[in-house]
């Protein structure tokens, strides 16, 4: 069992190594659901003395004022044998023995972190200490709730650390030790006042009486320690810690334990109740309550860590991997990025993302609907079909037939389709346009590389300007054909009337009658509607020939050919990341680092229960 306590200590130091100490953060927090004991009482109220009574050493430091300015996070080992020594998380490979220098490194490492103007911190430190002497145990020492600021602090900082001490103990897997002295009334204690506050049933509260041997004459505590004061779920315990001119003569911790225990021995108020005092006792019920809460956590702590397992790899999936160091990896890395876009951009071509489906929509509606809108019929009208026939005659009469005039007219019709023939280049193009777009938004890795992503987009809408370049002229071709070679079957499939072609002795203004002309505009019609039914399958082909299954096939051939040109710096700089999105990878790596260690080490202990 000792081995669980060692567990959450191991892994309350990694979480403090990544920052990871109770606040908020964006980041998921492992160190909120680890069970811990806090240890909470107002100044002066002997908290202090009641931590080094625990240890049995003397290594906090003292003062007036607030000393404790930042949470100490203090993990007991007991080992079987040898010297005593310390060991501090910001100095891992350094080993204090005499913790005379262990309180003044506290003070120090306070100060590094706080300034010397009494501020306080939430930042943690960590202290190790190995003893034979210690049973296995973690607590973390809170600055003590103060009414007043002194000099050199911020009016602030009463509500400060009062925010601070809350913070950490209304965590529903923290215990709280509540110190109060006994030599004040417990109704005015400030860590009663708070403990009651965040844990109204005492469900997590254990209370602690200091100074019991200061109280005045004539009074005890038996009515508190016998819990008929003040009620928890948990027996008060009560410590006799060595008084001021003790600690200035610096008496033995050993002795000054035998001098407690013979208190409560030989003090007839509390003698009914000696077995469960001291310093020595509080140690051990601690230890053995925090054994107990962390087993019954390890099933809950299992299934937070590997939820957050899986949140932290989705979300290291979505950053993207780090950038390659050598020239060859980073093109290889910008290589697979783009391949990725196209990829994303075929599948909205292909059905397989939507966005393609609008280039149908061009050729089956507003192609169509655009050709419609010429409105051939008005430019065929009477007055116009006899001004074209009769100047496409020249000076003299037509012999059989107005055959220029019709292929004037043929041509001044099928001339107006260039414009829906352009109309629908330019619609595909700004729906493929608009696909580039929509892939490198969906292209998670493009994120991460700004400048790549600009230089895709400007390479890739280059590539569809070129492909629509090429789609109009053969787009145009095909229209300029069929007025440049008009079909001669559907002439000779007409009925031949000579009486109905005029007469060429009628004067010059006077040969074409009413009906004839007519019949022309109809026979002229019927041929431009049957060439617009032909182009109305063709354009669509030539469109998706050219721009389609051109982007899908070529579109960043251009880029990949100058991307192959480029030196290391020039490919460096495609991958300038956002400095933000490189300290979140490396943070997201550490903590699944953290993560999966933890999995491993709780199912190891989980397995040995």
């Amino acid at each position: 069992m000792e081995n669980l306590i060692q567990l959450v200590n191991k892994i309350q130091r990694a979480c403090t190594a990544l920052g990871d100490h109770g606040e908020e953060s964006a980041m998921p927090t492992l160190w909120d659901a680890l069970p811990s004991i806090a240890v909470v009482g107002g100044q002066s109220s002997g908290k202090s003395s009641v931590l080094e009574s625990i240890v049995g050493k003397d290594f906090l430091p003292r003062g007036s004022g607030i000393v404790t300015r930042r949470p100490l996070v203090l993990q007991l080992h007991k080992i079987d044998e040898g010297r005593e020594y310390a060991e501090f998380m910001h100095l891992p490979r350094k080993k204090f023995t005499d913790f005379a220098a262990v309180r003044q490194e506290i003070a120090d490492e306070t100060d590094r972190e706080t300034g010397r103007n009494k501020g306080i911190s939430s930042v943690p430190i960590h202290l190790s200490i190995y003893s034979p002497h210690v049973v296995n145990l973690t607590l973390v020492d809170l600055p003590g709730l103060t009414k007043v600021a002194v000099e050199g602090q911020p009016d602030s900082i009463v509500q400060d650390i009062e925010n601070m001490v809350r913070a950490f103990i209304e965590k529903p897997n923290c215990i709280i030790l509540a110190i109060s002295p006994a030599n004040q009334d417990l109704a005015t204690s400030d860590a009663i006042k708070i403990s009651r506050e965040v844990d109204p049933k005492g469900e997590r509260t254990f209370g602690v009486l200091t100074k019991i041997d200061l109280m005045d004459k004539g009074t005890d505590a038996s009515e508190i320690l016998e819990g008929k004061a003040y009620k928890l779920n948990f027996p008060w315990i009560g410590v006799v810690n060595r008084s001021q001119a003790d600690i200035n003569k610096q008496v033995d911790m050993i002795a000054a334990r035998k001098r407690e225990n013979e208190y409560f021995a030989n003090t007839p108020e509390y003698r009914h109740l000696a077995s469960r005092m001291g310093s020595v006792h509080l140690g051990k019920v601690l230890s053995k309550h925090l054994e107990t809460v962390i087993k019954s956590r390890i099933p809950g702590l299992q299934s937070l860590i590997n939820k957050t397992i899986i949140e932290l790899e989705t979300e290291l999936n979505r950053i993207g991997k780090p950038i390659a160091a050598d020239t060859g990896g980073k093109l290889y890395m910008i290589m697979e990025i783009c391949r990725t876009f196209d990829q994303i951009f075929k599948d909205h071509l292909d059905g397989g993302r939507p966005g393609g489906e609008k280039i149908y929509q061009v050729f089956d509606n507003q192609f169509p609907a655009s050709l419609k809108r010429l409105q051939f019929d008005k430019h065929l009208s009477m007055d116009n079909v006899r001004k074209l026939i009769t100047e496409a005659d020249g000076y003299q009469p037509h012999l059989i037939a107005p055959e220029q005039g019709y292929r004037r007219l043929i041509e001044s019709c099928l001339v107006l389709v260039r414009g829906p023939a352009e109309a629908a280049v330019d619609a595909v193009h700004g729906i493929l346009k608009d696909l580039i777009h929509k892939s490198m938004s969906e292209t998670m890795e493009l994120k991460q590389y700004p400048t790549l992503k600009v230089e895709l987009g400007s390479a890739a809408v280059d590539s569809l300007e070129r492909m629509r370049e090429e789609s109009k002229r053969a787009t145009l071709l095909l229209v300029d054909m069929e007025y440049g070679y008009l079909t001669v079957e559907f002439f000779r499939k007409l009925p031949q009337d000579a009486e109905k072609g005029g007469n060429p002795s009628h004067s010059l203004f006077d040969r074409y009658n009413d009906a004839y002309l007519r019949r022309i505009a109809t026979t002229v019609l019927s041929y431009v509607n049957m060439v617009c039914g032909t182009l109305r399958n063709t354009i669509p082909k030539s469109v998706v020939y050219c721009q389609v299954r051109e982007a899908k096939r070529s579109l960043l051939d251009h880029f990949f050919t100058e991307l192959g040109k480029r030196e290391g710096k020039q490919l460096a700089s495609l991958l300038n990341e956002d400095p933000a999105i490189m300290q979140r990878r490396t943070s997201l790596a550490k903590r699944l680092e953290l993560y999966r260690s933890a999995q491993s080490e709780i199912e190891a202990v989980a397995w040995e229960r």
